[in-house]
């Protein structure tokens, strides 16, 4: 695949067959990571990467739009038959981007927003000071209960009832358990504001029919299209009809120039890919792994926030092991996973230490990984934190990840 960037720059393809190798042989359990098929992937390096086409689909500020708006309208039909959604816009390059495009397409600068807390499972676009989110608007912040570490949405009612945000967002990066949308609208409603839902991470499972869908109760959604979709990098804006012009607008001319014709193309594919039965089934997969992973850690002692998952992560609070998230990352890449330190509920310590990881099933049952190696995978990590001061330990316990990773082969066609 690689052969004329081999030839052209030998450097560039010498970082393409180290991360290829790299995806190969270790076990990827990035909650928000996953592997594409080839059909995005060839999308994604096609000619429609030469394609400038500021606008939407029938309205271009270039010539030369008409096959680029093909494949725009594609995404689009797809976006909204998988979802159920009134209208979408396909084009934004992130998630990030998705957000900021629906927060100023009803939003003011200054405006008040409510938002999970980045250390609460939250995200930095739901509000965080450092982020765009926190820059332009008034944010607060609620929290998971100190005792259930779930929502607890009579609380966050009184919250959103005493501080009066414009909008209420929904949605998180680490937080294991379904959302109560039928509350969320309700409290937005009381209080007579927008309710956004950032589904990035559950959009595969939404999709797959194994997560309730925030759509039919919120005014925008938003989502990446990698992660649980497992599509390409890239984001979408779903909305209701009375939302839609404004949506769009922000996107295209208020936030982005021209879009990226071989992503839209690409998300086009994935959607397609998400509308077959054999997406459902990894959906159900997914949710499967996780349930069956958590269950195995915390026979090993370990503590999953909230007690356990309804989605595709758990996210394991490892200070009762003597450990720190940032610790626990480096031990269990040592050993061949691939895992990230995230912050716990009410965590002691620093955003850059942690005490918690976030472990997700996404891109292992895309491999076609199930429960027996879940099992096995709860094992090695265990093992590794017992024996991490132990060299010879952890290299056997390497060499079992590579036999795990060896017997469930990534991108065989790729040499």
């Amino acid at each position: 695949m690689y052969d004329e960037v081999r030839r052209t720059d030998p450097e560039i393809a010498a970082v393409l067959e180290a991360e290829l190798g790299r995806q190969r042989d270790q076990l990827e359990m990035i909650a928000s990571e996953n592997f594409t098929s080839r059909a995005v992937m060839e999308t994604m390096g096609s000619v429609l990467t030469n394609k400038y086409a500021e606008g939407y689909p029938g309205k271009r500020y270039y010539g030369g739009c008409v096959h680029v708006d093909e494949a725009e309208m594609l995404a689009k039909k797809r976006a909204m038959a998988l979802f159920g959604a009134e209208r979408a816009n396909v084009q934004p390059h992130s998630g990030s981007t998705a957000n900021m495009t629906a927060y100023l397409s009803v939003l003011k600068p200054g405006e008040k927003i409510l938002g999970l807390s980045l250390s609460h499972g939250g995200h930095l676009t739901h509000g965080h000071p450092v982020n765009f989110s926190g820059l332009l608007f008034e944010a607060h912040h609620y929290e998971v209960d100190e005792t259930t570490e779930t929502i607890d949405y009579d609380r966050l009612r009184e919250q959103a009832l005493a501080e009066r945000p414009r909008m209420i967002v929904g949605g998180a990066s680490a937080y294991p358990r379904f959302w109560d949308y039928e509350k969320l609208r309700s409290i937005a409603d009381e209080i007579e504001a927008v309710l956004v839902f950032d589904m990035a991470h559950i959009a595969g499972l939404v999709a797959g029919g194994v997560h309730p869908s925030p759509v039919p109760h919120c005014d925008l959604v938003t989502s990446t299209t990698h992660k649980t979709l497992r599509g390409p990098r890239g984001g979408i804006v779903l909305a209701k009809k009375s939302f839609f012009k404004n949506v769009n607008k922000m996107n295209f001319p208020g936030i982005q120039g021209g879009p990226l014709m071989h992503v839209i193309a690409a998300k086009a594919v994935c959607f397609h890919e998400c509308m077959q039965d054999s997406f459902k089934t990894y959906a159900k997969n997914m949710v499967e792994n996780a349930r069956v992973l958590g269950e195995e850690l915390v026979e090993r002692g370990f503590h999953l926030v909230s007690g356990g998952t309804d989605n595709h992560l758990v996210l394991v609070n490892v200070a009762g092991k003597g450990l720190t998230g940032k610790d626990m990352e480096h031990l269990l890449e040592h050993v061949g996973i691939t895992v990230n330190k995230n912050t716990v509920p009410f965590d002691k310590e620093s955003p850059f230490v942690t005490s918690g990881v976030r472990v997700g099933t996404p891109a292992l049952t895309s491999r076609g990984m199930g429960p027996d190696e879940m099992r096995a995978i709860a094992a090695i990590m265990d093992e590794a934190v017992r024996a991490r001061e132990d060299e010879d330990a952890l290299a056997a316990l390497r060499g079992r990840a590579a036999e795990l990773s060896a017997a469930y082969p990534l991108y065989q066609e790729l040499v």
